[in-house]
């Protein structure tokens, strides 16, 4: 049974937010915009959604103020994430943990590390050195050893591979 759109009667938080993140495609928008991609082409041949899916999605996620618009070139824009698009890096975190706990036997397919201090870090919890929580510009993701290697590794798989720092734009 599909979530209804309309919440006049129903209370439930969860329910809201899935009608902002629970599409099958959001988280993933969502993670690649977190690795860095910021321009619809860029998420288009990564993703391989359709364009009409893709625009659509963005679309809603402008809309629930979770990405902004920018315009990077006259005429040409980019999707940045918010300060509330930020607050959902520890929902995708646990899910990262989930799936590397229970879908990746071979270890984890991304690992983080506080940049301040240089300490690994477990998803969702505190860096053990500085025993605070990072910002979520403060952590860099590189290849785990779960992740197998592509022979044609597109940017976010070279990115990954020598260690790239949350939300900064990709090469």
């Amino acid at each position: 049974m599909a979530l209804k759109s309309d919440y006049a009667n129903q209370e439930c938080t969860i329910a809201r937010t899935l009608e902002i993140i629970g599409e099958r495609w959001t988280p993933l928008i969502l993670r690649d915009c977190f690795f860095g991609l910021r321009r619809f082409t860029d998420l288009h041949r990564h993703l391989g959604l359709p364009r009409a899916v893709l625009s659509a999605r963005l679309e809603s996620l402008v809309g629930a103020g979770v990405l902004e618009r920018s315009e990077y070139q006259p005429g040409r824009q980019e999707y940045l994430l918010t300060e509330r698009g930020q607050e959902l890096w520890p929902v995708l975190t646990a899910m990262l943990a989930w799936g590397d706990k229970h879908l990746s036997p071979n270890g984890p397919r991304v690992l983080q590390r506080h940049t301040v201090c240089g300490q690994d870090l477990r998803p969702g919890e505190p860096c053990q050195t500085c025993e605070t929580v990072p910002p979520v510009a403060e952590i860099e993701i590189r290849h785990g050893p779960g992740r197998p290697r592509h022979p044609n590794p597109d940017r976010i798989e070279q990115a990954l591979h020598d260690g790239h720092t949350l939300l900064a734009p990709l090469p």
